[in-house]
């Protein structure tokens, strides 16, 4: 019965490790950056699923659904806008902010007091839409007033 049991947890230890080594998930509602470190190509995987890769290819997923960022401010001359990330224009992203796992941006700190924390590809997407350059990977869908 021990020999089973060992033999199960080294199973499932090699499996997760070639998990975390070798495969990606995208939704279809994201689009993966793939970094390959031994060529230093980047290019974009538009394919949705399970996909294996060798553990020289990072990807770091990028959502494509519209989302509503705000500034938080007790001004009323602030409003929030609905954006959205344009997948064709990745590689200018990547040129202006880097490649790296954009989901672990702002992981580690508290916003206390604010009823939205901003972390991740959100809070890098609400920078861009309003910073006072315009760059071609954020979209503005809406303005919404105050009220709104």
């Amino acid at each position: 019965m021990k020999r089973v049991l060992a033999a199960g947890g080294v199973f499932l230890t090699l499996a997760f490790l070639f998990w975390l080594a070798f495969v990606h998930y995208t939704e279809n509602y994201q689009k993966g950056i793939q970094w390959n470190l031994l060529t230093g190509e980047l290019s974009i995987d538009a394919k949705e699923g399970l996909r294996v890769t060798p553990p020289w290819v990072l990807v770091s997923r990028v959502d494509t659904r519209p989302v509503r960022v705000c500034i938080t401010t007790a001004g009323r001359a602030f409003n929030c806008r609905l954006i959205q990330f344009v997948p064709e224009a990745w590689h200018e992203f990547v040129a202006v902010e880097g490649f790296r796992y954009w989901w672990w941006a702002n992981r580690i700190s508290f916003n206390f007091g604010y009823t939205e924390e901003y972390r991740g590809m959100k809070d890098l997407l609400r920078g861009y839409a309003y910073g006072v350059k315009q760059y071609s990977f954020v979209k503005t869908l809406k303005e919404y007033q105050e009220g709104e």
